[in-house]
């Protein structure tokens, strides 16, 4: 079976810097891949190289065997790829309805750029099974700006969503967050799968072992090692890089 996300040999260099070097894994249908390591592993920098914030110098990136590598990130969006980001990239001047069906715009025929908000039936629809979903409905008239962290995090999975993606990427989605938050977003995570395939990067290991089908582990740039998280986490080169000890 065809990945739905395959990368090959993925890299890009700052100066001298190697900020990810020939990374290559692949994420399956309908399950969670993590990418894990210790700060400036190059992490992020692998998830721009993804969805196209940044050009790789090497490599390739692949959406269900096409190939996106360098595409803009509104080619990658229109290929199936949504995003979110470690700090939280709403309108907060919006309410949380509205940030939904902005995102949700995009199911809508070309030819119905210009008609009225109201005619706009599948991003209206959308909103509402967002706002439900994510259990968002009785703040649906709130300004994002006057919502919670959790609340926000949580919103911007919703956004990301509210497009059909078939992969999305989650930047630490838990970041900030209160025990309680971590645990219902991680349920709600895991709830995904039905729908999309997810690529996360999280610091929290319990939570990373306890949620991702494939962990990849990422240091100074490089892929140490992957596998499932019983492999990952018995991996000696990875005990002594990630957690100090083997």
């Amino acid at each position: 079976m065809t990945p739905v996300l395959d990368i090959r040999d993925l890299g890009v260099s700052f100066g001298g810097l190697k900020a990810v070097d020939q990374v290559s894994f692949q994420a399956q249908r309908h399950r969670i891949t993590t990418v894990i390591g210790p700060n400036g592993a190059g992490k992020s920098t692998l998830f721009n190289l993804i969805s196209g914030a940044l050009r790789p110098h090497r490599g390739q990136v692949l959406i269900d065997g096409v190939d996106m590598t360098g595409a803009a990130p509104e080619r990658t969006k229109a290929a199936g790829l949504s995003r979110s980001f470690q700090i939280t990239s709403l309108f907060s001047e919006l309410t949380v309805a509205e940030n939904l069906r902005l995102a949700a715009q995009v199911l809508e025929p070309v030819g119905r750029t210009l008609l009225p908000i109201s005619r706009s039936t599948r991003a209206l629809a959308k909103t509402g099974q967002m706002l439900d979903r994510f259990q968002l409905a009785h703040k649906r008239d709130d300004l994002v700006g006057n919502l919670s962290h959790g609340d926000q995090r949580r919103l911007e999975i919703a956004v990301c969503l509210a497009s059909e993606p078939k992969i999305l990427l989650l930047d630490e989605p838990t970041q900030g967050m209160s025990h309680g938050d971590t645990a219902a977003t991680a349920e709600l995570v895991r709830g995904l799968t039905d729908d999309v395939t997810v690529l996360l990067i999280e610091h929290d290991i319990g939570l990373v072992m306890s949620l991702s089908d494939h962990v990849v582990v990422m240091h100074q740039g490089r892929k140490l090692a992957e596998g499932s998280p019983d492999v990952v986490r018995a991996d000696p080169a990875v005990q002594a890089a990630y957690f100090g000890h083997a």
